[in-house]
């Protein structure tokens, strides 16, 4: 996985899996995937896919699964039933070496940027290089900057963290995900917490690499202006189902005739809520 973290880190719900209304070759297979923490169930039989060079946004209130989702598709947790294949190769069962050649296919980029403090912008992007790669330490640099100027971060390369803007230790994390050209990024909210200039801005980023990189997305995210700019689909997780309650792309989940749906992207209040 590509240094996501400073620990190294369809329609009804449930049911057997549907197939992917987008075009394209399936590149992860959610497969009646369950999930929980404590003997306390968070997902059941969840099943959807992604396709390559799709955005796909995982979207849903609070407490719906989302980023237990997340971190069973990234290999951070095994599911309790079901699977998670990326490229056809379930993550959770693959052992040691064809663990470690899924999860340099993919990138991760947390919602803190989790990047490490003492190192400078260019020193984070560099790091995955330097653990993952045999390149030689002038080919690690020249690399990281390429990365750090397709995130428009060129003339940061030698500040720290704590000399960043929110926004900028964003797209710093975002190239940290980059490093190792990764075909799948997994991205946990990359605008919250930012104003909506500098959100607008991390949408854009999203677009512009998915279409010069070719990169699968899949973005965890509860802002409705990122999720109508990125998506070309959004999978609504339901706390109540422990599932999916609907899957499509946004202007058609906010016609849906779900009620619970057509309330979420209107930011509506449930009566008695």
């Amino acid at each position: 996985m590509n240094w996501g973290s400073e620990t190294g880190a369809a329609g009804a719900a449930g049911g057997a899996r549907r197939p992917s209304t987008a075009s394209g070759e399936v590149v992860i297979e959610v497969e009646r995937l369950s999930a929980g923490y404590g003997g306390r169930p968070i997902l059941e039989e969840v099943s959807f896919d992604v396709r390559r060079g799709e955005k796909l946004v995982v979207i849903g209130e609070s407490g719906c699964g989302k980023s237990t989702l997340l971190k069973h598709m990234v290999g951070l947790m095994e599911p309790a039933a079901g699977s998670v294949r990326i490229e056809g190769r379930d993550i959770a069962r693959a052992r040691s070496r064809e663990r470690r050649e899924i999860l340099r296919g993919i990138g991760v980029a947390y919602q803190s940027g989790a990047l490490f403090s003492s190192l400078t912008a260019l020193e984070n992007v560099a790091l995955p290089l330097e653990e993952l790669t045999r390149l030689p330490a002038r080919a690690r640099e020249a690399v990281a900057r390429v990365k750090l100027a397709q995130v428009g971060l060129e003339d940061a390369a030698d500040r720290y963290p704590s000399q960043l803007s929110g926004g900028m230790r964003k797209r710093a994390a975002i190239a940290r995900a980059v490093a190792l050209d990764p075909a799948i990024l997994f991205l946990d909210e990359p605008t919250a917490g930012l104003d909506p200039v500098t959100a607008a801005g991390i949408d854009q980023l999203i677009s512009r690499l998915g279409r010069s990189l070719g990169v699968t997305f899949v973005i965890v995210t509860h802002e409705l202006a990122s999720i109508f700019a990125v998506a070309d689909r959004a999978v609504m997780l339901d706390a109540t189902l422990r599932g999916v309650l609907a899957i499509g792309a946004p202007a058609e989940l906010a016609r849906h005739p779900e009620e619970r749906v057509r309330r979420f992207f209107r930011r509506e209040v449930a009566e008695g809520a």
